[in-house]
């Protein structure tokens, strides 16, 4: 009778003494797409929602189409923050001077001027209190954080207050967003979902 081999044990990498940095990212094997750099240690991506798919695409689409020439957007790219905070917005807003080469692999935090985040089940902690107080460190001007209630799309909008370095709200959003900053924008929230989003609960 034969013997089946077993199955191989997953290897997972070892984080040095201190934790990973920003540059190992580039460098370490076999990581899962849309890897993170949070505090030291790497952050996997959960298979995505639907809604979540959507909603990245909406904001991508919408934001590269009325951003002035100046500016560009650009969906799950990372950003550099510090040597151990490397995390992937779904969605930046960058200074179009910041992008260098088709190569390259990360943005500094000092050239983006909004991040969006597309709340998933198990990212709500990380994009209600990780990364805003990460992002307002950074000095990034606007934080965008979209949710999914009871299948419709709400928008809390957020913007740097320079004396206290710290974000303070500037707008929940249902149905329609129009902000002017950091561009004037006017959105249909309603397009992220399905239009045929009455046919029953997501």
């Amino acid at each position: 009778m034969s013997i089946e081999p077993e199955a191989p044990e997953p290897r997972w990498a070892v984080p040095p003494a201190g934790g990973w940095t920003a540059d190992d990212l580039d460098t370490l094997p076999n990581l899962p797409p849309h890897t993170e750099l949070i505090d030291g240690s790497l952050v996997f991506v959960s298979p995505q929602t639907l809604f979540h798919t959507r909603a990245v695409d909406f904001f991508n689409w919408q934001l590269q189409s009325l951003a002035p020439p100046e500016l560009e957007a650009i969906r799950e790219f990372t950003i550099d923050i510090d040597f151990q905070n490397r995390p992937e917005p779904d969605v930046v807003v960058v200074r179009a001077d910041a992008v260098e080469s088709l190569r390259q692999t990360r943005f500094p935090a000092s050239s983006v001027l909004l991040a969006v985040e597309v709340v998933s089940d198990e990212s709500v902690t990380r994009d209600r209190e990780t990364k805003p107080v990460k992002y307002a460190r950074a000095r990034i001007p606007h934080y965008w954080r979209v949710e999914n209630k009871d299948g419709r799309a709400v928008v809390y909008a957020f913007e740097l207050e320079p004396a206290t370095g710290a974000y303070t709200s500037t707008g929940i959003f249902h149905d329609r967003m129009k902000v002017s900053t950091p561009f004037p924008v006017d959105l249909d929230l309603n397009a992220i979902v399905s239009r045929r989003r009455a046919a029953g609960p997501r």
